[in-house]
């Protein structure tokens, strides 16, 4: 049996005769009963993690009058995009551990997939414009406020954001054109681009041309400035004289290089390895790190070794104890 898959036709179900295909059983995290409860702990304290480390980051930015400037502009959008991308995922993930036969909409693999896409390639820019901050801090100083001021910091997140929504429409509108098999059981935890297109029974060349070019593009280019500005910052840090200054200069860098590598490591061996390596658990174990353990770690990242960081938070809290203290006064 063939089944159609529209996304333009078919908004809640698919329709082949007389039967309707409305779901799709997700086979990512089956586990036994035994483990069951571990798991589901473990996901869901590294969610709660992930969710108040990321909104502490934010509060903390928008409370200290010093942390309003570009970088901490674009790190306070970062952890919003985490924040939305491990909320893209994980909920269902977690609802999904104790059922015996975890399944998914056909409307709902759709979203899930397009707002997976699109906060995958903002995280992406993000960490690109994070990169160019850097690099005019260090090798332009004395033209920062210049060339980062806030018409152009703004540029830097809504341009994203725009790109980042025409390739997901991009990808959903070609894999509108495939036609699927019976087979609905997708061998992951969340509905994503690769493991839906090896449900086709059609030719997917175009498709997987658009992942290679596109999805390339979209994360090659950024990935390429991200390399060339570091590049440039260690010749102009290299200049440096003093040992101190160096390491003072480098150390501002080392959060931002530390989520790259974490990021781009996995992304690459989801996506851009050969068909022929391609293997179901080796995904899994990638889009774990990406979706679950980079958003979590980010905001230990960017905060324990930045004082600026740790000083707002330190006052956030301060001003938090504060106000409970004074609604505790009789």
């Amino acid at each position: 049996m063939r089944l159609n898959f529209s996304l333009f036709r078919h908004s809640r179900t698919m329709h082949q005769g007389n039967q309707s295909i409305s779901k799709f059983f997700l086979l990512g995290l089956t586990v036994g009963s035994e483990q069951q409860k571990l798991i589901f702990m473990l996901f869901l304290c590294m969610y709660l993690v992930t969710m108040v480390g990321n909104l502490l980051i934010i509060l903390a930015i928008i409370n200290d009058a010093h942390l309003h400037s570009p970088m901490y502009f674009f790190l306070a959008n970062l952890s919003f995009n985490d924040i939305c991308f491990t909320t893209t995922t994980i909920p269902k993930m977690l609802a999904d551990i104790p059922s015996q036969s975890p399944t998914i909409s056909f409307a709902g693999c759709l979203t899930q997939m397009y707002f997976f896409m699109l906060l995958v390639d903002l995280d992406n820019f993000l960490l690109a414009a994070m990169a160019y901050d850097r690099y005019v801090a260090i090798c332009h100083p004395l033209h920062y406020a210049a060339l980062l001021n806030p018409k152009r910091c703004a540029l830097l997140v809504v341009t994203p954001w725009v790109i980042s929504n025409l390739v997901s429409i991009l990808h959903l509108s070609l894999l509108s054109l495939l036609t699927i098999c019976d087979q609905r059981k997708i061998p992951h935890f969340f509905c994503d681009l690769e493991p839906i297109l090896r449900l086709a029974c059609s030719d997917t060349q175009i498709n997987d041309l658009t992942v290679l070019v596109v999805g390339g593009a979209v994360i090659f280019i950024p990935f390429t400035f991200i390399i060339v500005s570091y590049a440039i910052i260690c010749c102009t840090v290299l200049g440096v004289t003093s040992a101190k200054g160096k390491w003072r200069t480098f150390s501002t860098c080392g959060s931002h290089l530390s989520a790259v590598a974490l990021f781009y490591g996995s992304i690459v061996g989801v996506y851009f390895l050969p068909s022929s390596a391609y293997s179901a658990e080796r995904d899994k174990v990638a889009a774990i790190i990406y979706t679950i353990v980079t958003p979590m770690m980010n905001p230990f990242i960017y905060s324990l070794r930045n004082k600026d960081m740790k000083g707002a938070l330190r006052r956030l809290f301060s001003k938090k104890t504060f106000f409970w203290r004074w609604l505790a006064l009789p």
